[in-house]
This record gives C-alpha cells, structure tokens and sequence, in this order.
C-alpha cells in the first residue's frame, strides 16, 4: 500500500482523539481558553454530563471575525507570540482544542471583542453551516452540543451521564481552584450546582470547593527555595479521605496528574496516616517556565522537571514543616457518626417506696431521721456492685485548666482513655497511641543528634524467624544499629538480640524483632533509606508505647498532656488515627439537649 496524505477532516478526528477523550476533556479545553483570553467570570452550563451539550461563557477579550476563523483551524493559536515554545505561561497553546472538538460534534461560537461588532460561526463534524453577524455582550460563548454522535465507536466508550459529570465537576473546580480572582458557576441539567465569586483568597477557595471543615483542619503552606515557591493547604493527617480524589495539584497555575508530585505527598504523611487512606491538599508550584516541560502530554496533564529531585524532596520539607507547626493539633471536633452514637437511655427504677400512713411530718425527729435515711437505703433485689473508681491524694492545688490546650486531667477511663477538662471542652486521649507518637518523636529527634542511646541485655535473646527473614535483618545490620537495636546472625533461622533502644524501656524483644522483619519484606524495595528508617522507629515506637490497659497515675496523665503539647504530630498516633478529640462545651450541651 502506498503512502498518502490524509484528508484534513480525519487528521481532526484523529486529534480528537489525543485531546478529547470526555467531556470533561473538551470542557477543560474551553475554560483553559476562556482563563487565557483574561476572563474574570466563567459561567458553564451542562447536559446529560456533558454527552448532550457543554456551554461556557465568559467575558473575555473576544475574537473577531477572522480570528474565529483561525481559531477553527488546527495549529493556530494567539499563544505563542514567538517559538519558544519552553517559556509558554498560557494554559493552552497547541492550538487543537477547538478543531478537534469542532470534528466530533456541533460547536456554536460567538464571540466580540470590546468596542467592536460581534460575530458567529456554526461548525457541524468539520462542516461549517453558518457564519455571519451576531448580536452578543463582549467576550465569547461556545455551545458544544452531541459530542461524538457521529463517531460511535468513540461514543460507545463514555460512561453514564451521571459519571461524564463527575469528571466535569471535578474539572471545574479544579480550575476554578487554581485562579481565585476568578468567578466560577456551573449549571447541569438546569440546577445550579457550584457558585464561588471572584477575588478570593486561596485557602478559602480551596475549603469551598472541597469541604468547609478543611479551613479549620488544616495547615498553611509557604515555603520558597531557589527559584521554585510551593503553597498550597495541607490538611492534617486526621482529616483524610479514603481515595487520593481531594489532592489537588497545581504547576504554575495549570491543574495536573503527576506521579512524582503525589509520591512526594505520600512520603510527607507517611507514619502520619494508615495504608488505605489519603491526605487532602491543594498544592500550588510557581517555577520559571524553563524549569518545567508542559508539552509532554496532548491533554496537557502532565509535565516533566528539570530537576525532579529538588522538587519532591522542596514537597516534602515543605509539608513536614508546616504539619510540624502543627503540634498537637487534630481534627477539631468528632464526627457526626460518633457523636450520633451518644444516647439517653431510660432505666428501670425500683418499685416506688410507700411513706406512712399517718403524717409523716409530725413524727418525732429522730424518728424522721431514720425514715429519711431509709429513702436512700439500698432495696432488696435491686442491689448493684459500686463503680470502679480511684481517686489520689491532693498534695498540690490542681493546675489552672486555662494554662493548657489539653487541659487537665481528671481521670481515667476503661485503663485505656484519659479524660481531661479543657477550657473550651472535654478532651480524651487514646493514651497507647498518644504515647505512641510521642516515643517515635523522641526517636526521631534523637537520629538527628547521632544515634540512639541503646541498653544492653543482661542476657542476650535468641528469636527464631524464618531464614528470609533472618536475611533481611542481617542486611540492614547497620540501620538498626542507629536506633540502639544491636542484632548478631545467630545460625541459619535465628538472631541473637544484645541491646534494644533505651527509649523503648522494657520492650519485648522477640515481638519487636518479628515486626520489624515484617517491615523490612514489605517496604525495603520500594522506600529510600530515610522512610525505611521511618518504618523501622515507628514499629519501634509501637513496642515502647505505655499500652491500653495500663493504669496511670494523675501525675503520669498530666505529663502525657504537657508532652503532646510540645510535640510536633501529636494530633495522630503513627497509623494515622487520631490520639484525642475534643468535645467542644456546644457539643456535651447538644448531648443533654441544652442547645
């Protein structure tokens, strides 16, 4: 078969199908140029999610006549005023979005610049059915109507409406995310669904297009380095999500998917969150356009460092060092599950006791006396044990609850559970994973000094794993070392423990060694050296921790208390989970109905 050149209207669908994958690839493709023409509202509307139709409006610089016509041709574009096409700061500039979505569907285009005469132009799959004069307000509409009708083989593979919405949804307020000077709504199928006004503020933008909580469970990020700035909102390891749906990320303005930047997230939470969850964060990287490649991907979603390591390692110290700045904090209030599950019950009360017949006021006082302390007397059969309580001698006036967020401690619940009075609550700490990041803090500030103090074994231990395991550990010998763990190959399928971490006190050797040969087969590959060590002191910390069950005095709570204070994580144990909640005065009055 010889070669020949293709007709052009095939070369458009054969673009299409590199730019226009779903709706919400077309619709990215209209709000980026309604961004680019300097719009300050966007006003889209949708239907049947966006199979039936996508509209989007804005008010923008407009395009004449000519230029409506040279925007409908492929390669054309008012983006690149010259060739250097690796210092492009506009969000599209390949100058096939219109074309190509012009190819696989009927797209409606008015437009008018400021202080000129508006124009329109039908274009049906590549065929142009009308252009001529239109009346229309400055800036630019495209309606979008049958997306792939005449292409069935491409429309066979889009899915529900109810799922091409959520992408568009998702599309929007990513963009809408990325310029908060912008005023943003979007309409489908007539309702309006997402309204957010121009000029604000990042972090309130971000809150309003993923969850309002977020403002009050988050963190600020604004950290610099060379010529590359990364801001954003970070929210706190508590606040999570079970899928990586609210991380949004953001390069010199333009929304993308990047592997290395999502890595970078998972390595700043990691001991700070479980396996199966997820951060939330919007983060914002500003570079010059020379260090970052936009043209790898037709659907420009993806882009290429140049210096990959500086920017991964610049994510994470920068969210480490605001969750840091943190502290104790954690997710502010508990959740509405939690407290639903909070109920009045009624309970039985004894058969009500009968006074004297005659007047049980005239009667002499000794005799009321004893009639009254009858009343709190014990009835036969509705005996019940006492309550398991304890309470300490007071040697010193109690500390003033104002002086601490985590206020005071007054007891202690289930061995498990310390209960403190705060100023603005009532807070309960988990104490074994409270103690828990607390002992791999100390573990972690120790490593930055050198390395871990350790403490001999009076008599060296001897645990049996099997031989792989065995390998793994004497591999990683060295490492180990570092935190105090001092292992010595003992024949085949044993290790022969001669000194444990002084910070973990009176751990068990055998549970922690097994754990740690666990770690190392599941993550040794797969991490740098710094997150092994990671895993290795937070399995460590495990074993170290004071364990629920453990009775604590009140001054042993108090220094638990004052210690969370001060350490950075605190909020969450090293799985993820929250170390304390608060409930807030508002919520105890909710519970007794008082609000």
């Amino acid at each position: 078969m010889s070669i020949r050149r293709l007709p052009p209207h095939l070369v458009n669908r054969i673009a299409a199908g590199e730019v226009v994958e779903r709706p919400a690839s077309a619709l990215k493709e209209l709000v980026e140029n309604s961004i680019d023409a300097g719009a300050s509202r966007i006003a889209v509307a949708i239907g049947q999610g966006g199979i039936g139709r996508i509209e989007v409006a804005d008010d923008g610089c407009g395009m004449s006549a000519d230029e409506m016509a040279l925007a409908l041709e492929r390669h054309c574009t008012s983006k690149l005023p010259d060739e250097a096409i690796e210092s492009v700061v506009t969000l599209g500039f390949r100058g096939e979005a219109l074309p190509s979505i012009a190819s696989v569907a009927r797209v409606t285009i008015e437009s008018r610049p400021a202080g000129r005469d508006g124009w329109s132009r039908v274009v049906d799959n590549g065929e142009v059915l009308r252009d001529g004069p239109a009346a229309v307000p400055p800036g630019t509409r495209i309606v979008v109507e049958d997306l792939f009708a005449r292409v069935p083989a491409r429309r066979k593979f889009l899915r529900s409406p109810r799922s091409e919405y959520a992408a568009c949804l998702d599309m929007v307020r990513r963009l809408a995310m990325a310029r908060p000077d912008i005023a943003f709504t979007l309409e489908h199928d007539g309702r309006r669904v997402l309204t957010v006004p121009g000029g604000e503020e990042r972090p309130g933008r971000v809150a309003a297009l993923t969850d309002r909580a977020l403002a009050e469970n988050s963190v600020a990020i604004d950290w610099v380095r060379d010529t590359v700035s990364l801001g954003g909102v970070a929210g706190l390891p508590t606040f999570n999500r079970g899928i990586a749906d609210h991380q949004y990320l953001f390069v010199n303005g333009r929304p993308v998917r990047d592997r290395l930047l999502m890595g970078a997230i998972r390595g700043a939470y990691a001991e700070m969150l479980p396996r199966d969850r997820h951060a939330v964060v919007a983060l914002f990287l500003d570079m010059p356009p020379s260090e970052v490649d936009v043209n790898v991907h037709p659907a420009k979603t993806e882009v290429r460092f140049r210096d990959p390591a500086l920017i991964r390692g610049m994510i994470v110290s920068g969210l480490r060092r605001a969750l840091d700045e943190a502290g104790h904090r954690s997710v502010q209030r508990p959740p509405d599950s939690a407290l639903a599950m909070w109920q009045t019950e009624t309970v039985a009360a004894p058969p009500a006791f009968a006074p004297p017949a005659d007047d049980w006021s005239q009667s002499a006082p000794e005799t009321r006396v004893m009639e009254r302390q009858s009343l709190f007397a014990p009835r036969p059969g509705f005996a019940a044990p006492p309550p398991l309580a304890r309470a300490e001698a007071a040697f010193a006036p109690p500390p003033e609850v104002r002086q601490y967020p985590m206020g005071v401690a007054r007891g202690q619940v289930a061995k498990t559970y310390i209960v403190a009075e705060a100023e603005d609550g009532l807070v309960l700490v988990d104490q074994h994973a409270a103690h828990e990041r607390l002992v791999l803090e100390r573990m972690r500030a120790a490593l930055t000094g050198g390395r871990i103090a350790s403490q001999a074994m009076l008599i060296p231990e001897v645990v049996e794993l099997d031989e792989p395991a065995c390998d793994r550990l004497e591999a990683r010998a060295e490492e180990l070392a570092e935190f105090g763990l001092d292992l010595e190959r003992f024949g085949p399928t044993a290790m022969l423990v001669r000194s444990t971490p002084a910070l973990l006190g009176q751990s068990d050797p055998k549970g922690l060694v097994s754990d740690l040969a666990d770690e190392l087969a599941a993550f040794d590959q797969a991490l740098s050296l710094r997150e092994r060590l990671d895993h290795v002191a937070a399995t460590m910390a495990c074993h170290g921790s004071v364990r629920a069950g453990r009775i604590l005095s009140v001054a042993e709570m108090n220094a638990l208390l004052r210690e969370m204070e001060v350490t950075p994580h605190s909020g969450q144990c090293n799985h993820g989970r929250p170390t304390w909640v608060k409930l807030q005065h508002g919520d105890i009055e909710k519970l007794f109905g008082r609000k």
